[in-house]
């Protein structure tokens, strides 16, 4: 045995022991604190189990991949090496939930070979979860690979409880449950037995296991297909993975007349055109996805965790800033209210200004004013971003062209829609879209868009992203319900930023709600709305209302924008407090000196005792915008607090039906 160790200073860094061949078929590795284990099964075929704290989150479950020629990875491996590593470092992440990244793991690397064919598993153990992904070296006879399945499969327990989501049904061409769509979907709660078996479940993928709740998802998602996740016929509590096949490199077709949301693709076909042959075509060496489990004993446990980052490739740039953070206003198009016109967006900004957030956004597609909007938002303080949709930029010509004249221009971000497709050259497109931005100080914000995989930490001015079922929703659907807002924070936002627009102030009780007004209105009381700014954590976080929705009949700002005004958007600490998924949640986010809690409930309401021992030492002021006595009934009423804390007391919340409320601590002077 060959042992290997690195120290930088005290840190133990790696330790590696090369073991010519391991004895037994069960790798086994720990986390750190010992209490999460994920072994690697290398008997026929191979496969992986997980256990916390001694029980079984999942069964051995199948590990593999089949490539084109008949090549089937895993069927009857072979072990040639193992080499395992342990490090504790810290990174800085200026983007994110929690600024000083512990990355803590224990790793194991295994060679094998299946016949003449030579590949590797390398798995990771977190005090916060799990993670393996296939390494393909390169090899004679094996410059290049086509993947054509990938074998790998998720067995559980017992027929658990699972929240999980699926592409809308947009007509014939984008059949409900299919990989074609934008990713903007419910959480809605099931069990393993009650999925359908003919829809592919996106990502993340929330299970309550006996031992813990498991958040399924993927990392360093790069030159491959996304995941995705079917029932397997014939087998029970088991899911098995399936990749996004490949859609021709084509513009999409043009809007569809007959699409209620008035979206640009809604009901559009596939485009025609050549399509490559295999899920994946790329070559060697190569690595797949992480392939990530996220682990909390409680739902709440699993929103702080930083795994999806830690395990991304890091940052590209060496020159970050340009990359800066913060609030936006948004234009006409949510609201329903005034034109699109220079005089309009002229408010918009003057908004952004008056808030002192740093941003607008722009959809507008007269490019003769967009000189004029430039100036008038450096003239403020405000840069502007600009919305385009992915035809525009589907071909790398057009952008490796275009990007440099917006960025003279004075353009700061870019806002990309209608993307659509998770396949293996929508995975490549988006990397290389954000390398050329980057390359021009421009930020991207894809929409219309799969969800994140630690992108943004490799290319950090693609900065964040939808794929979420937003505050848009509220114009033509009954969908964006407490209840739905209350599973976020423990599903799609463990995937990484959310670009929801929260921020509506047309505040109505779910059984007042009505679709299609002027302005547009939202389920859940204003205080519950002031709440998703902080539960949905989005780098460049846009205010989705209008300057006049935002004021009263004097033209004076309402109980809120107070808020609002000057709200960092990039965290230096996140914790989860406390919550059930779907009911309620509580959290709590530090920027600098200040704490800022939040928290919701579904239509049922919530009373809830909140210790604040998260506080530091002394006593604390803090302001907190509450639901009014009435806002059961009159949901827009919104009362404000002052008062002074210490880290020993316990803040009594009150939530009203589908309510909310947030907080800022400040140290008492």
């Amino acid at each position: 045995m060959n042992i290997r160790c690195v120290l930088i200073g005290t840190i133990l860094l790696s330790c590696s022991a090369a073991v010519a061949a391991a004895a037994g078929p069960a790798h086994e590795v720990r986390s750190p604190d010992g209490k999460i284990a994920i072994t690697i099964h290398a008997d026929a075929p191979l496969g992986y189990s997980i256990t916390v704290d001694g029980k079984p989150a999942l069964l051995r479950s199948r590990l593999g991949l089949e490539l084109a020629g008949n090549v089937k990875l895993g069927e009857k491996p072979v072990v040639q090496s193992e080499t395992r590593k342990s490090a504790d470092t810290h990174w800085v992440n200026q983007w994110g939930k929690n600024r000083d990244v512990r990355d803590h793991y224990n790793e194991l690397n295994l060679a094998l070979k299946d016949g003449d064919r030579s590949f590797g598993v390398v798995a990771r153990a977190y005090n916060d979860g799990v993670a393996f992904r296939l390494v393909l070296p390169k090899q004679p006879g094996m410059d290049s690979f086509t993947v054509v399945r990938d074998a790998t499969e998720m067995t559980f327990t017992d027929d658990d409880p699972v929240w999980a989501g699926w592409n809308n049904g947009e007509g014939a061409a984008r059949p409900e449950g299919g990989f074609i769509g934008s990713q903007e979907w419910r959480y809605l709660p099931n069990k393993l037995s009650g999925l359908n078996p003919k829809f592919k479940h996106g990502l993340p993928f929330l299970v309550q296991t006996p031992a813990a709740y498991v958040a399924i998802t993927e990392s360093d998602l790069l030159d491959w297909s996304a995941m995705w996740l079917v029932t397997k016929a014939g087998a029970k509590n088991t899911l098995e993975v399936q990749l996004a096949p490949p859609i021709p490199a084509q513009p999409w077709p043009a809007r569809s007349p007959s699409a209620a949301n008035g979206a640009a693709v809604s009901t559009a076909a596939a485009p025609l055109g050549e399509m490559q042959k295999g899920l994946v075509v790329a070559t060697t060496p190569h690595n797949s996805p992480w392939r990530t489990f996220i682990i909390g004993r409680h739902p709440y446990d699993l929103i702080q965790s930083d795994l999806v980052s830690n395990l991304a490739t890091p940052s590209k740039l060496a020159d970050t800033s340009w990359v800066k953070p913060g609030m936006s206003s948004w234009g006409t198009w949510w609201p329903n209210v005034g034109r699109n016109d220079l005089p309009t967006l002229k408010g918009f900004i003057q908004l952004a200004a008056d808030m002192g957030w740093p941003y607008q956004l722009s959809e507008v597609g007269e490019k003769a004013i967009w000189p004029e909007l430039i100036s008038y938002g450096k003239e403020k303080g405000v840069g502007i971003w600009f919305w385009f949709h992915f035809n525009d930029f589907i071909d790398s010509a057009v952008y490796k062209r275009d990007f440099p004249i917006y960025s003279k221009m004075g353009i700061v971000g870019l806002k990309i829609d209608f993307i659509d497709r998770d396949d293996q050259f929508a995975v490549k497109w988006y990397e290389d879209v954000a390398k050329t931005a980057a390359e021009n100080h421009l930020m991207i914000d894809f929409h219309g868009a799969f969800k994140p995989s630690g992108l943004e930490r490799t290319w950090p001015n693609q900065i964040t992203r939808e794929g979420i079922q937003g505050n848009e929703y509220n114009k033509w659907s009954p969908k964006e319900t407490p209840e739905h807002r209350a599973t976020l924070p423990f599903t799609r936002v463990l995937a990484g930023p959310a670009d929801y627009t929260p921020g509506g102030f047309a505040n109505r009780q779910p059984a007042q709600f009505k679709t299609a007004q002027k302005p547009t209105q939202t389920q859940g009381t204003r205080a519950a709305e002031l709440a998703m700014f902080i539960l949905i954590q989005s780098p460049f976080t846009v205010a989705c209302d209008s300057p006049e929705d935002y004021k009263d009949k004097d033209g004076k700002y309402l109980l809120g924008m107070d808020f609002l005004k000057g709200l960092p958007t990039v965290w230096d600490e996140t914790r989860g407090l406390a919550g059930e998924v779907g009911k309620y949640v509580a959290e709590v986010r530090r920027n600098g000196n200040k704490w800022y809690l939040a928290a919701i409930s579904d239509r049922n309401g919530k009373e809830l005792p909140l210790p604040l021992k998260f506080l530091g030492k002394g006593d604390w002021k803090v302001s907190l915008w509450e639901d009014a006595s009435d806002a059961g009934e009159n949901p827009e009423h919104l009362v404000k607090n002052e008062k002074t804390v210490h880290p020993s007391d316990t803040l009594q919340l009150k939530l009203a039906p589908s309510g909310g409320m947030v907080a800022i601590f400040s140290p008492a002077k």
